[in-house]
């Protein structure tokens, strides 16, 4: 994309890069509230079947993204006007859905930074490999990156992970600010796990807020996937990086029905928000209508969505994801030439 052109773009959305006091508000009490209210509805509905209650934190669980997309506009300082207020309500849905508000908001910011460059992966992404990469890696290697893209780990395994260890854990060089958020939260949620424990007891509370977790994790986690990992997505090295086209072409526009994309506070928008992460949620799709360059992006839906879960390695030569069978004649060419 030439300069003008870039030139353009931003103009065209920095009108939405500012955010609503009075939107935010509402986004809040349409999104919190609701949340605890699905939770009592589904602790009360155990008197009458399990099924009902799972069904209810299957519906609460929807209410657990839009949250969570509450404490992502959060670490982008895109919810509020002040620092502060982001700092707090973020820390708090934070707590709502076990992710620590600083550390987060550190890997999300290189993930922004660094999204579809070939050279810089590793923090806050899907792990990809490379055709090339594949083929020259140790066994070992292709067996755990296998392992990590099989869809059972990826969304089976891969909230227990966030949720126990990737998200409990800081970085070894974190600084004292995003140590001291993470021990606030880990020890906000032992002491409300265990408050609402002894309130409703294990077994209801397992029921419950198990059910709501993993399904809410395995949906994040698809989100987060389909939304770079598409047919034509835009991955390159460093020298051929660029910001805007690492956006717009990089990350898909997921277009969903319109009580999911509520649901999920308009992240399908992907392209617009990694374009500007400054957007509050709220104002993405309007973003989006009002830019026609931004119609450019790859469109997918529900149906040709899953079409992802077959993407398992990239093709820089011809620029495309391709599966393990797609490959597995290089790898027995490979081991030809060994033998």
């Amino acid at each position: 994309m030439s300069k003008e052109k870039t030139m353009q773009l931003r103009k065209l959305i920095a009108p939405f890069e500012k955010s609503d006091t009075t939107a935010s508000v509402k986004q809040i009490i349409n999104s919190i509230p609701p949340f605890f209210i699905l939770w009592f509805l589904a602790y009360q509905s155990l008197e009458i079947s399990v099924f009902l209650t799972v069904a209810l934190a299957i519906v609460a669980s929807g209410f657990v993204i839009r949250i969570f997309i509450i404490f992502h506009d959060c670490t982008h300082g895109s919810f509020f006007k002040s620092k502060k207020a982001n700092a707090i309500l973020g820390t708090i849905t934070g707590i709502i859905t076990l992710f620590a508000f600083e550390k987060w908001k550190r890997d999300h910011s290189i993930h922004h930074a660094t999204s579809s460059n070939l050279d810089k992966r590793g923090t806050g992404d899907v792990w990809v490999m490379t055709i090339d990469e594949y083929i020259e890696a140790s066994p070992g290697r292709r067996f755990g990156y296998r392992l990590y893209r099989n869809p059972l780990v990826m969304f089976g395994l891969g909230p227990l992970f966030l949720y126990l260890v990737s998200n409990r854990f800081n970085r070894k060089d974190a600084r004292k600010k995003e140590k001291m958020n993470t021990y606030l939260i880990n020890v906000a949620i032992v002491a409300l796990y265990g408050f609402m424990i002894w309130l409703v007891g294990i077994q209801a509370f397992a029921i419950i807020q198990g059910t709501l977790l993993i399904v809410a994790g395995s949906l994040g986690i698809w989100l987060f996937y389909v939304q770079h990992q598409f047919e034509d997505s835009y991955f390159v090295e460093e020298e051929e990086w660029d910001y805007v086209k690492a956006a717009v072409d990089g990350s898909s526009f997921y277009k969903l029905p319109k009580v999911l994309q509520w649901l999920t506070g308009n992240i399908g928008y992907h392209h617009v928000h990694h374009l500007s992460p400054r957007i509050p949620n709220y104002k993405l799709e309007q973003a989006h209508e009002s830019s026609p360059p931004l119609h450019q992006a790859t469109t997918i839906n529900l149906k040709t969505s899953l079409k992802s879960f077959n993407f398992r390695l990239y093709d820089e030569s011809k620029k495309t994801f391709v599966t393990f069978k797609d490959v597995k004649h290089l790898l027995n060419a490979k081991t030809s030439n060994q033998n």
